[in-house]
C-alpha cells in the first residue's frame, strides 16, 4: 500500500435541529454499516448522542448537529458535533434509580469501547468508538 493510502473511509451528515431528524441519522448509519456486526450498537449510539445534541444543545430547533462516521478495518469511530450553548460539557452520570433523564452517555460508554468529549461552550463533539477486533459482548485486550 502506497504511504499515503489509507483505508479507512469516512462519511458526514448534517442535520437540522428537529427530532425526527434522529431517525434520519440512524437510518443514513444503519445504511453505511449494512452487513457490519457493529451496526446496531452503532445505530443506538448515533440515536442518543443525536437526541442529546437537540435536546441540550443549541442544535435543537433552529440549529443543527453534525455525524462523523469513520470505518476502518480496527474501529467505526461515530462523532455528533453540536452547536453548544449547553454551558456544561456532555458527561456520563450516575442518576438517583427515579430519574426520568441523564442515563443515555452512559449506556453510549457501556456499549463503546471509548467515548470522548472535546470541545467548549461553543460547541462539543461526543466520539464513541466500536473496536472491530473483539468478540461479541466482549472488551478488546
Amino acid at each position: 500500500m502506497h504511504e499515503y493510502t489509507s483505508t479507512a473511509r469516512v462519511w458526514g451528515l448534517t442535520c437540522p435541529g428537529f427530532p425526527e431528524e434522529v431517525s434520519r441519522a440512524r437510518r443514513w448509519t444503519r445504511d453505511i454499516l449494512r452487513g457490519s456486526p457493529l451496526a446496531d450498537d452503532a445505530e443506538l449510539i448515533v440515536s442518543e448522542l443525536s437526541a442529546n445534541a437537540i435536546l441540550h444543545t443549541a442544535s435543537g430547533g433552529v440549529g443543527s448537529f453534525h455525524l462523523a462516521l469513520a470505518v476502518s478495518p480496527k474501529v467505526v469511530a461515530l462523532s455528533i458535533t453540536d452547536e453548544g450553548g449547553a454551558g456544561t460539557a456532555p458527561k456520563v452520570e450516575q442518576p438517583s434509580v427515579d430519574a426520568v433523564h441523564g442515563r443515555g452517555l452512559g449506556m453510549v460508554s457501556v456499549i463503546a469501547h471509548r467515548v470522548i468529549v472535546h470541545g467548549s461552550n461553543s460547541g462539543y463533539t461526543v466520539t464513541a468508538e466500536l473496536f472491530t477486533d473483539t468478540q461479541p459482548g466482549g472488551r478488546p485486550c
